[in-house]
């Protein structure tokens, strides 16, 4: 039996978020993290769970994780802390035979309860989970560029993903599906989540304007990596626009199709629309 902190999925999950915190998106206790666990992985830490705590509603009904495990940073807690005391910050949850119900089995030891935005995070996990079982890690952090583009930007999943695949041309390659884009909502609820897992349908990259990003992938490094991919094409769109409201030149539709050829990915069509520039 391991150590919890010293497993090795927690110590990919503490490394994500400080990597977000070094990045600038974590202000004060900004963004969140969860992680389904894997079978053999908590096995390999049962010994350190306790099943004493009381259930707490989730506030919404993931039937398809029942009986699932998920390590999820802490409501109001900072991701500069968690590499210092993770057992303080983070913490495992489990849920119950309906996916109704959470109780914290492991962390937290200071006291608190997981991140206000849980219904979100379990929400987009069952949609990804059903679509792709592979797929384990929900990221949200405050990408200050992405939050800068919602006030300039039509909040439209078509404008925002073809205005990030032309600043970089690995962006398509990366996340050739496109982007959904939330309106701004009250973070932290049900409707909110639910907006949101309706586009993980389709994406793996949402939006939240004035707000933040959330992301989902199979691992730590391939979702971070995204969530990364898709801050710096909008740190080029932002410097871009800062010079001139105007692309004198930029990728066309057409060469996008023939990126997506070479490289062996699927761009929907209706992110190649005809630009006048």
């Amino acid at each position: 039996m391991a150590n919890v902190i010293e497993a090795k999925f927690v110590q990919g999950f503490i490394r994500m978020c400080f990597d977000g915190f070094e990045q600038g998106w974590h202000e004060r206790n900004g963004g969140n993290l969860s992680y389904r666990i894997k079978d053999e992985e908590i096995k390999e830490v049962s010994s350190e769970l306790k099943t004493d705590r009381p259930w707490t509603p989730i506030g919404t009904s993931v039937p398809h994780l029942a009986k699932e495990y998920f390590l999820v940073s802490g409501s109001g807690k900072y991701m500069r802390n968690v590499p210092l005391c993770p057992e303080e910050n983070i913490c495992i949850v489990e849920l119950d035979d309906k996916g109704e119900n959470y109780r914290i089995v492991w962390g937290l030891t200071a006291g608190g309860k997981p991140t206000s935005e849980l219904p979100s995070h379990l929400m987009n996990h069952e949609v990804k989970k059903d679509i792709n079982p592979n797929y384990r890690v929900i990221y949200h952090a405050h990408a200050t560029n992405v939050i800068a583009l919602t006030f300039v930007l039509p909040l439209k999943d078509e404008v925002f993903t073809r205005e990030l695949w032309e600043c970089a041309t690995e962006c398509p390659v990366v996340f050739p599906a496109g982007i959904g884009v939330v309106p701004w909502m009250v973070p932290g609820g049900r409707d909110i989540a639910v907006e949101t897992s309706k586009l993980m349908k389709s994406y793996d990259v949402a939006i939240w304007a004035h707000h933040g990003m959330f992301c989902a992938g199979e691992d730590f490094d391939l979702t971070f990596g995204l969530f990364h991919t898709v801050e710096k094409a909008a740190e080029i769109l932002v410097k871009v626009l800062s010079m001139s409201p105007r692309k004198l030149q930029t990728i066309q539709a057409d060469e996008f199709r023939a990126l997506a050829k070479d490289f062996h990915v699927s761009l929907p069509e209706k992110f190649l629309y005809e630009k006048p520039y």
